[in-house]
């Protein structure tokens, strides 16, 4: 497992004092951007050859949130790279190996000229030692829309620093644009995204709200507080189609 320690700054936390799940997500992202930039597969390296990994699709699991300057490790491994598919792990812990999340995640190999997928080559497959995959909850990476309407929210223009490196919304915004329609004090504690289009510069989204049901009555509180669940669908004004849709478990 590829690993690299930090420590939560000021400009991570939110209102609580805890790290923002959107900071959580860059963390993730930035963990295997460094395995990668270490292996010589790195954005220079891919842009070189018109390829880009886009992801379509995340799913982490909260334990606890750190909070500021508390000390972390965070750690990477892929563990399949198939046909133009590469999976990956995530974790973050603290020094003494309290498990604080995971994440699981499925990319894409991209040639950025046609926007297409293509085969992972194999002098990019070989330098990655591919690792077990850790424990944690696996699932279908579809993620339905329900029938019943729902609630449209004000509109968000994409901006300049909402952008990454390949000119489209970063992952880690799309989450910060859904968790900032929750509840006030609302806490993620699972959360799935499935990327189903790219979002860029200029573009208007209309955030759609379901409130869905929790099916397991069993797993609808936490120390107290019941758990909700919701469905937010990131679309686009044109046509309606989502760029992403997220699914929170929160309390």
């Amino acid at each position: 497992m590829y690993v690299f320690e930090s420590r939560v700054r000021y400009s991570e936390i939110g209102a609580d004092g805890r790290l923002t799940t959107e900071k959580l997500i860059d963390y993730f992202q930035d963990c295997s951007t460094f395995q990668s930039e270490d292996l010589g597969a790195g954005v220079k390296y891919l842009r070189d050859k018109n390829l880009a990994w886009i992801i379509v699709y995340w799913r982490a699991e909260i334990l606890r949130m750190p909070g500021l300057g508390e000390k972390i490790r965070v750690g990477t491994l892929p563990y399949e790279m198939k046909g133009g598919m590469g999976l990956r792990n995530f974790l973050m812990e603290t020094p003494d190996g309290e498990r604080l999340a995971n994440a699981n995640s499925v990319w894409t190999l991209i040639d950025t000229k046609t926007s297409r997928p293509v085969r992972i080559p194999p002098e990019i497959r070989d330098k990655y030692l591919l690792e077990e995959r850790i424990d944690m909850h696996y699932d279908s990476r579809k993620i339905r829309i329900p029938k019943e309407p729902g609630t449209m929210m004000p509109e968000m223009t994409i901006k300049e620093y909402h952008l990454d490196t390949n000119r489209h919304v970063n992952n880690g915004q799309y989450v910060r644009l859904a968790a900032g329609l929750l509840p006030e004090g609302a806490v993620p504690e699972t959360f799935r995204i499935e990327y189903r289009r790219q979002a860029v510069l200029g573009d208007v989204i209309v955030p759609v709200l379901y409130e869905l049901p929790m099916e397991d009555c069993a797993q609808a509180f936490s120390r107290g507080r019941t758990r909700r669940k919701a469905c937010i669908s990131l679309n686009a004004v044109e046509d309606g189609l989502p760029y992403a849709v997220l699914e929170i478990i929160y309390k």
